[in-house]
């Protein structure tokens, strides 16, 4: 038996991408694996549950799981892992926040299901037939996981030690994560680690072009102008969310002439990142409050929920559209 320390991934509801942030790392990854027995990893390892059901408590020092949690599988095994790990890491967006899979949370099970199998302009389901949880044939029962009425955040579920925050992580902040953990020098518990304490401004290669004060009078989208490249994007009227996001991400997105979109979460002691985003960016529109420029202008920010919750509407004050609460709440 290998005397290293034990480390776990998990996917739960996420689109694989923060699997690949892992493998991002490159030939960093080989210091991993040097340094570390990564003893689970179904997206790349042939090991099964009953495994690490057979480990003692505890016998894994860190488990990253990412993604939020839609299904009861998802909820077994997060726990199962929780039970066995020293350490849990909420890893990427949606296991941090619930990510973009909870704004699903503006509907209920029954509406997504019926849009999905019977109402959508390209199913072909004339019997109307949705997924049953259990089905039997040939005398033999098959079983579905349960698809839960909400989305949730890791930490609605499990307890989480940590969290790492990114749509995805990027390579630089995992191996800073990594560090941290391999260190020995924890941070208090419930820290966000490998990424900045400071908004993605300090970090955005156009904030010496953001004036001391913004204002504006027109919210911009970019399906109706470019911005310029090397100006300040809120300066030119875009929704830019960096003054309120934790920055770590060496500002990918504004790199490359998009606004940030706040993937990487709130800074420390914010309630509610939706919340403080929407105050932010209301703050710097200059027009008079009841003239019809100030409703024009509010009329431009088409989706106000995909805006300023894109990633976190499961850890919001509101949660979004809840008509039946899921059992384990």
């Amino acid at each position: 038996m290998s005397d290293k320390p034990k480390v776990a991934f998990y996917w739960c509801a996420s689109c694989g991408g923060c699997e690949e942030a892992v493998v991002d790392l490159a030939e960093k990854i080989l210091d991993v694996v040097n340094a570390v027995d990564i003893i689970f990893w179904p997206v790349a390892l042939d090991i099964k549950r009953k495994d690490i059901e057979a480990m003692k408590d505890g016998e894994i020092l860190v488990s990253f799981i990412n993604g939020a949690i839609r299904l009861s599988e998802q909820e077994e095994m997060v726990k199962l892992l929780r039970k066995k790990s020293k350490i849990v890491i909420a890893y990427g967006s949606c296991s941090y926040m619930g990510g973009i899979p909870s704004l699903a949370n503006l509907n209920d099970r029954e509406s997504i299901f019926n849009y999905v199998y019977k109402e959508s302009p390209t199913v072909e389901n004339p019997e109307g037939t949705t997924p049953n949880l259990r089905y039997k044939i040939n005398d033999e029962e098959l079983e579905l996981p349960e698809f839960y009425n909400n989305v949730y955040a890791l930490d609605n579920i499990i307890e989480v030690d940590y969290y790492v925050p990114g749509c995805p992580p990027t390579p630089e902040v995992t191996w800073n994560a990594i560090g941290i953990l391999l260190s020995g020098k924890l941070p208090p518990k419930g820290s966000v680690i490998g990424a900045s304490d400071k908004a993605l401004c300090d970090e955005c290669p156009l904030n010496e072009t953001k004036p001391d004060k913004i204002i504006i009078s027109k919210y911009k989208r970019l399906t109706e102008a470019t911005p310029e490249p090397d100006k300040c994007l809120l300066a030119q009227g875009f929704i830019c969310l960096g003054p309120v996001t934790r920055g770590g991400c060496e500002a990918r997105c504004i790199k490359a002439n998009i606004p940030c979109q706040g993937c990487f979460g709130p800074l420390d002691n914010v309630l509610d990142y939706g919340a403080r985003a929407a105050s932010y960016i209301a703050s710097i529109l200059d027009v008079p409050p009841d003239s019809e420029v100030v409703q024009e202008a509010i009329k431009s920010i088409r989706d106000p929920i995909g805006l300023f919750y894109k990633f976190s509407l499961a850890k919001s004050l509101f949660k979004g559209k809840v008509i039946r609460r899921d059992e384990h709440e």
